[in-house]
């Protein structure tokens, strides 16, 4: 049956989306099923974090790389290769027998999950236009935000009802479903679609690119990493320490933590696909598609100082969850525009090692932010973190108006 681009394109991104949303699943299992797993291998602490640092060092150090592929090879079969490989990698968890077997598994899935994102902003560029093409990439982006909403309630349930080795051959096996979707459903745009999005025929598109060395001489590139560095952070604090700052300082049960401490997430995603549809909505209008984004990101860059109120509200569990609801859209914002951004400014062939290196920029400002969050959050108090972090954005928004330009590679 032959599927008219209009309508596959839309089930390319229903399928991406489901990819992503497993994508995060596979990665927490590790972290919900933790003492399980110290029993089932009888390590400590130092032993997990080996099996997180082995995972966290093989997907940082791939993501830039994953770009360069998408870029080679195409989004179609770095997709395809690296769903199935990240697929295996974690029924080979399931069916692991020794720490070496389950921390080689591990590894894997570090080295395939960065396929996902370069892949999924080259496929968004090609199959979209500028007046679609944000509102696209945050549905497909949403994923991750759900699958870290329900990967604990659906991991724990498999862990509890059968095994721990089940949760991963479970996920795995959805992953297998996710590859023959792909397969079936993913093509490349015909060349009238792909001409009318990145409006150039297709020998341009082809042609039309900086080599790798000449993408390190352009302003935006660099705008581009400081922008991530800086701004990623904020949204790793939300992800990574607000479930223990709503205990701690809010006086929240574990329990009651796992009943509302998922309101920011699904609020981030919820905020933020209707941010990037309103900046669509401007390109519709009439506003150049890079100026639009840049009007949408400074906007809702206006919520950065309510950072500031955290700390005179934290006694107050459902003013803190408010206000870091409304941070966290601002964050998840950045974060699914940042990447059409990229589109706008970079060449097609140049779209995905942005996004690749661009990514792995943005994790280590987010190790960065974290040790410092870690060491000092005792002596100086989350006061002070949160006065830094009040001032990460409008600093984003800076670097965005004076460094980001539209790029395009010397004839």
């Amino acid at each position: 049956m032959r599927i008219r681009p209009e309508t596959r394109r839309w089930l390319i991104v229903a399928v991406i989306f489901l990819a992503i949303v497993f994508n995060y699943v596979d990665r927490q299992i590790v972290s919900v099923l933790k003492p399980m797993l110290k029993s089932e291998f009888n390590i400590d602490d130092d032993g997990y974090a080996l099996i997180v640092n082995v995972f966290t060092i093989c997907y940082a150090l791939m993501y830039p790389v994953a770009g360069w592929l998408v870029d080679r090879f195409g989004a179609g079969k770095v997709m395809l290769y690296g769903v199935l490989t990240w697929t295996l990698a974690c029924i080979g968890g399931g069916i692991s027998r020794t720490l070496g077997q389950f921390t080689f598994f591990r590894g894997l899935l570090g080295i395939a999950e960065p396929s996902n994102f370069p892949a999924q902003i080259r496929v968004v560029t090609v199959w979209f236009s500028d007046k679609m093409r944000a509102t696209a990439n945050s549905l497909c982006v949403a994923g991750s935000s759900v699958g870290a909403i329900i990967a604990p309630p659906l991991i724990a349930w498999l862990a509890l009802s059968y095994n721990w080795q089940t949760a991963f051959i479970v996920s795995g096996s959805v992953g297998l479903i996710i590859v023959i979707l792909w397969a079936l459903i993913y093509r490349d745009p015909p060349a009238e679609v792909l001409a009318k999005n990145v409006k150039a025929s297709a020998t341009q598109v082809n042609t039309e690119a900086f080599k790798w060395s000449q993408l390190w001489k352009t302003r935006s590139l660099w705008g581009i990493l400081l922008i991530r560095f800086i701004s990623d952070p904020v949204w790793y604090f939300c992800l990574f320490w607000l479930p223990g700052y709503l205990q701690e300082n809010s006086g929240l049960s574990l329990a009651q933590v796992g009943m509302f401490g998922w309101i920011p997430f699904l609020c981030a995603d919820l905020g933020a696909i209707g941010t990037s549809a309103w900046s669509d909505r401007l390109v519709r209008r009439g506003k150049a598609p890079l100026q639009a984004r840049k009007i949408m990101l400074t906007t809702v860059s206006l919520a950065a100082p309510l950072c500031l109120l955290i700390s005179y509200v934290s006694h107050n569990p459902v003013l803190t969850i408010c206000l870091f609801s409304v941070i966290a859209i601002m964050c998840l914002t950045w974060v699914f525009n940042t990447p059409v951004v990229m589109s706008e400014v970079f060449p097609v062939k140049n779209v995905a090692s942005v996004l690749g290196i661009a990514g792995g920029f943005g994790a280590a400002g987010a190790v960065l932010f974290n040790y410092f969050v870690g060491q000092l959050i005792g002596t100086l108090g989350a006061g002070k973190i949160f006065t830094f972090m009040a001032f990460l954005h409008p600093i984003a928004v800076l670097l965005l108006w004076t460094v980001i330009r539209k790029e395009k590679p010397q004839s």
